[in-house]
Order: structure tokens, then C-alpha cells, then sequence
């Protein structure tokens, strides 16, 4: 996953932690020899064009909105054929009141007619306070929320872990985000909650209160599920 800045200062550029404080309680109830938070790439602001999500000062959102909004009306006066004229009336309107053009409410068809235009704004932009760039790498936490993914952890023996998801990813392409070869193998996935094993203490303690669930393949993934994927070795 990448984040582009825009307007942020002080925050160095490259692999960050994402400092999900779940994974610290995880640690604490549960054994392992190392903690590996889930990492992102943090880039400056001439690979918005390719960033997953934006992070933006409170001064510089409406740069973007007027970047996109200028963008609009230039295509908008060389006579674009109807359909994408229309989205791009419903998109100006949008970016006049002041909103992104993610909040305008686009059906997919109607985003198709446009995303050649890679409008910047269609893209999750989240803005970043003073104290949020203090604690950026915390911070972050609420950025990947926003930008519409999901962690979960495996947990115990060498490592206490957690992986970055995009929300509604099955259990079968979670364990490619591990390796392909529990993907392709994949079996299924023992899935805890995050609430069950912070209420029960611990993942034994989950586990022997009988909060362990067996899960196929098409499970969609939720947000911090302990997870232990079962899989033929190749």
C-alpha cells in the first residue's frame, strides 16, 4: 500500500510502521519471539497519480479539489462525448461544493466513463493535522481505515504479526498476502476474532472457550482476525 503526502513536512519518506496499538495487546497475551507491525510505503506528492490513498494538510485539500475542478471544466469545454459529460457535470458540481469526487456517489459504469482522467480526488484523501504528523506512524492506523483496508494477525512461536488486507478479501487471498504457496494450498483458516481472544485473555484461552471457528475459502476477512491458515505443503 502506498501514501502520498501533500503538504506534510517533517515526515520521512519510505517503509513505515503502522502502529496498531491491538497488536501491542496481542503481544502482551500471547508469546512470541518478535512484534512486526504491517508496513506501507510513504511518498512524496509526485506519485499521487499511483497512491493507494492521500495525506494532505488542512491547507492543501483544497489545492486538490481545485486541481480536479480545473481539470473538469478544461474537458468539459472540448465537447466530450454525452456520457462522460454528464459525469463530469455531476462531478463539478461535486468538487464546487467543496467535497472530493469520491463523495459524489459514482455508480461503477458512471466511474469507468472518467477514470481515464485519473482524477486525483477519486482517490481516499484523509487530512493530517499538526498532532497527527507528530505521531504519524499511530496515525497511520486511521489512514489505512480510510483508505478502505483491513489487518489481521497470526499469532505465536517466532513471530507476533499483522498484515495489511483490503476490506472484503476472502481467506484465500489473505494467505497470499503471506506467501502463494499457502494460497494455493489453502485448506482453511482458523479464525478468533479480535474481541474473543481479548476477552478470553489470550488465544489458548480463546480457543478453550471454544471461539475458534473453521472458515473456507470465501470467508471475508475481518478486521484483526487472529488467523491460522491450514494448507497442503507443494
Amino acid at each position: 500500500m502506498k501514501v502520498s503526502l501533500l503538504g506534510i513536512t517533517g515526515v520521512p519518506l519510505g517503509k513505515h510502521n503502522v502502529k496498531d496499538p491491538r497488536l501491542d495487546q496481542a503481544d502482551q497475551l500471547i508469546e512470541a519471539r518478535k512484534k512486526i507491525y504491517a508496513q506501507v510505503d510513504v511518498a512524496g506528492e509526485d506519485e499521487a497519480a499511483t497512491a493507494d490513498v492521500i495525506v494532505v494538510s488542512p491547507g492543501s485539500r483544497l489545492d486538490l479539489i481545485l486541481q480536479d475542478l480545473e481539470f473538469v471544466e478544461t474537458r468539459l469545454g472540448r465537447n466530450p462525448p454525452d456520457e462522460e459529460r454528464a459525469v463530469l457535470e455531476k462531478t463539478k458540481a461535486c468538487l464546487e461544493s467543496d467535497q472530493m469526487i469520491s463523495a459524489a456517489g459514482l455508480a461503477p459504469e458512471e466511474v469507468k466513463a472518467i477514470e481515464a482522467h485519473a482524477f486525483v480526488t477519486m482517490k481516499p484523501v484523509v487530512v493530517a493535522e499538526a498532532k497527527d504528523v507528530e505521531q504519524f506512524d499511530e496515525f497511520l492506523v486511521r489512514v489505512i481505515g480510510d483508505a478502505g483496508y483491513i489487518t489481521f494477525l497470526t499469532v505465536g512461536g517466532v513471530e507476533n504479526r499483522q498484515w495489511l488486507i483490503k476490506a472484503g478479501t476472502t481467506a484465500v487471498e489473505a494467505a497470499g498476502a503471506i506467501h502463494t504457496d499457502i494460497q494455493k494450498g489453502f485448506i482453511r483458516a482458523e479464525i478468533i476474532s479480535f474481541a474473543d481472544m481479548l476477552a478470553a485473555g489470550g488465544e489458548t484461552e480463546a480457543k478453550r472457550a471454544n471461539k475458534q471457528r473453521l472458515e473456507t475459502k470465501t470467508y471475508v476477512m475481518q478486521d484483526c482476525d487472529l488467523t491460522n491458515f491450514r494448507f497442503n505443503k507443494t
